[in-house]
């Protein structure tokens, strides 16, 4: 049939099995919309307050369900809007693809109004992209951008379509939903090398990151912990992608919790499954785990030896590679290293008890998320933003199901949760709570109107010390208290600003007050914000200082 690149555009989204996009109009988009409402009983748009609302939107989703993400701007400063949430979306492995609209090719280059080379401007943080000349091209383009987006490492991917072709016409013809590129499966004498390599060891430790999480291995990787008497620590990404159990030690590096990182620092090997070694999870990299052999499981080539040496890698479908390595290996009973491992459990909680004790504040980080564990429903998905309030919550939170949680790791990009989260409930219609700071979340306030207006029900507990927390305890530790631009002394009343957007509003300042605050938001099933009130002084703990190695943890300040 004949359709105008407009249609195409719609019809492919629909053929590709997408059901949900978020975006804003604009002039060089103005015709894609049209055929959105031509179309809109069969894809369902939902309109942001901003496009890097609509881009951390289609990032949520996709983080949530594992399916590409989908977002929508005009040229020009709408195409540019959209380069923080495809930064995001890039740094992290999260499948997106960004539509764009431009200037027809006849003004390409001539300084037309609203016109920008968002090709060129986002070639350094997408998969790929493309720039539609054409538009017999259009529909084949668009299939390709999903093959690209969610292949291999997956990745943000952006078409841009100048006016000129969206206006065309051209015969579109239905293809099926494309398939992800098949990944190599690793030869079975590397096979043999890593099962070899486990049986010997003494004191495996399973570290896990954002590559398993979206490869949903996590009953396999426990299951696999069980068989070989191993340990799991995640990095950040690596959260919610094994099943609460005594074997999991939680989040190891700067901020992991105690015990993970120094039984990962104490473990003879280190087995990692799709997992990269950042800075922020390694400190030190001359010192990191030199008790230890390495072994990584990634699809991507160019991440074996780029921060960390290994003793092998393998390259090729971690899922595949895994479950082969798991069926090999023989069980066995590692009793001295689990002792090992509780004996550190218990050092964790001796710390966590001497800062209990070391506070008089009303209301703690730590009783905050004590509080949504207890009474948060069990799909309950966990978005943040960026912040001392992100690694509390990666420290505290409990889920019990994969991809619960959805937050920006790589770039860490404050304003991010609640675009995030309103793609999440989009996506799932799980109850989604927003942890946030009050600096993250004056970045993107304005997406409240989105969650008013669509009645997504996230209940947005705001950690509000008054302060720019996670800048602040840098210059606390390492500055000498020289508290430079960190301190907010903003007047704004959480709880009007909520109740003028549309939503409910509660303060918070004691243990009381929140639980009640919190149970009555969960009921609710309305967009809530609770400004919830703690001290500016509080720490996040352990830290290991910038550059830092397992020896310099930070796990008690004494004031």
């Amino acid at each position: 049939m004949i359709l105008k690149g407009s249609q195409i555009v719609i019809q492919t989204l629909i053929e590709q099995g997408v059901t949900d996009v978020f975006g804003y109009p604009g002039g060089q988009v103005i015709n894609i919309y049209d055929a959105l409402y031509e179309y809109k009983d069969k894809i369902n748009h939902i309109l942001t307050a901003h496009e890097q609302g609509a881009a951390h939107a289609a990032d949520g989703y996709s983080r949530s369900t594992g399916k590409v993400g989908v977002c929508i701007a005009t040229s020009g400063p709408g195409a540019t809007n959209l380069v923080t949430g495809i930064a995001t979306a890039m740094l992290d492995s999260i499948p997106m693809v960004a539509i764009t609209g431009n200037v027809p090719c006849s003004l390409i280059g001539k300084d037309s109004f609203q016109e920008i080379d968002i090709t060129g401007v986002t070639m350094p943080i997408t998969k790929h992209n493309y720039f539609v000349h054409n538009i017999e091209d259009l529909a084949d383009t668009i299939r390709e951008a999903f093959r690209v987006a969610k292949s291999g490492r997956p990745g943000p991917v952006l078409v841009d379509i100048p006016k000129d072709v969206q206006v065309a016409s051209y015969e579109y013809e239905p293809q099926p939903v494309v398939e992800k590129t098949p990944l190599p499966l690793v030869k079975e004498n590397l096979i043999d090398k890593a099962v070899a390599m486990i049986a010997e060891a003494k004191k495996p430790y399973l570290y896990v990151g954002g590559g398993a999480a979206g490869i949903d291995l996590g009953e396999e990787i426990l299951a696999f912990a069980k068989k070989i008497d191993a340990v799991i620590g995640c990095s950040f990404m690596g959260l919610s992608s094994v099943p609460q159990d005594d074997r999991f030690l939680g989040m190891q590096g700067m901020h992991g919790h105690y015990a993970s990182s120094m039984a990962q620092n104490e473990a003879d090997l280190i087995l990692a499954v799709g997992v990269r070694f950042s800075d922020r999870a390694t400190g030190n990299v001359a010192k990191f785990a030199k008790k230890s052999k390495i072994i990584q499981l990634d699809p991507d080539s160019a991440e074996i030896n780029k921060n960390v040496r290994v003793d092998l890698g393998l390259v090729g479908d971690v899922a595949d590679s895994f479950k082969r390595i798991a069926q090999k290996c023989c069980a066995s009973e590692k009793p001295e290293w689990l002792l090992r491992v509780n004996a550190l459990k218990k050092e964790e909680e001796s710390f966590a008890d001497q800062i209990a004790a070391a506070t008089t504040a009303p209301l703690t980080p730590k009783r905050v998320f004590d509080i949504i564990n207890e009474n948060k429903l069990p799909a309950t998905i966990t978005a943040t933003d960026v912040g001392q309030h992100q690694m509390w919550a990666a420290q505290y939170s409990t889920f019990d199901r994969p991809r619960r949680m959805v937050s920006s790791g790589g770039l860490g990009t404050m304003g991010f949760g609640l675009g995030a989260a309103i793609g999440s409930y989009v996506a799932t219609k799980d109850p989604v709570v927003l942890i946030t700071g009050d600096g993250s979340f004056g970045m993107n306030l304005n997406e409240l109107a989105t969650a008013v207006t669509y009645k997504i029900p996230v209940v947005i507990v705001l950690m509000n010390n008054g302060v720019l927390g996670m800048v602040r305890q840098w210059q606390t530790l390492f500055f000498g208290q020289r508290y430079s631009q960190t301190i907010l002394s903003r007047k704004t009343d959480f709880v009007a600003l909520a109740k003028a957007f549309g939503a409910e509003g509660y303060l918070a300042e004691t243990e009381v007050e929140f639980k009640k605050a919190f149970t009555e938001a969960v009921k609710s099933n309305k967009p809530t914000v609770i400004d919830v009130r703690i001290d500016k002084d509080e720490l996040v703990l352990p830290m290991l200082p910038p550059g830092g190695a397992i020896d310099d943890m930070i796990t008690m300040i004494q004031k």
